[in-house]
């Protein structure tokens, strides 16, 4: 789903980049999130701020994906020498071969898939045996959204059902935190 304007102003604001550095990715890092020279992943990569944050690891390579040419094309300003950003569907990355990424990072963005399940079982493919999935989403998004309209998409999605779905696609739940209305997990592929 493309971001309605009001989301990707709310996507692209020094606001949101200091919840993404000092919540989100504090809360992936104490998670477990700490893997150097890794193959990492970022699906809903947005702007390119996640691939700021993620280049503490010195990954042995980044890719990014987004399903909006507009927020790839905002990567650039961020100078990120070696770093892949793509336009990609989240539900179809059959362009990504198979068992090639050591970990995967996922900052807010299945609630926006309506077939968000297609998503899991594409990490699920594309991740090493034992490869890691990071994922951090909201809860309680449909009341989010009637007070702020940011248009999400009329989904199943919830923390319950994604739980169930990460543990049939072949993920264990290493770890998982609440904090506020946030729910972060570190997976496992076994």
């Amino acid at each position: 789903m493309k971001l309605s304007d009001i989301e990707f102003k709310a996507m692209n604001n020094p606001v949101r980049r200091f919840i993404q550095k000092q919540i989100e990715f504090r809360n992936f890092k104490w998670l477990g999130l700490t893997d150097r020279n890794k193959n990492i992943l970022e699906i809903g990569c947005g702007s390119g701020y996640g691939a700021v944050l993620l280049s503490s690891l010195e990954p042995k390579s980044y890719m990014g994906i987004d399903l909006m040419p507009e927020q790839i094309a905002l990567t650039d300003r961020w100078h990120l020498s070696g770093y892949d950003f793509k336009v990609m569907d989240a539900t179809d990355i059959k362009d990504i071969r198979s068992c090639t990424k050591d970990i995967i990072i996922l900052f807010g963005i299945l609630h926006h898939i309506p077939e968000w399940r297609k998503t899991i079982k594409e990490c699920c493919r594309v991740l090493t045996s034992s490869g890691k999935l990071f994922v951090e989403e909201p809860s309680g998004i449909k009341y989010f959204d009637k007070i702020f309209h940011m248009g999400h998409p009329l989904t199943d999605f919830n923390l319950h059902d994604l739980e169930d779905e990460l543990k049939k696609n072949g993920f264990a739940i290493m770890k998982k935190r609440r904090l506020f209305w946030l729910g972060t997990y570190y997976v496992q592929k076994v």
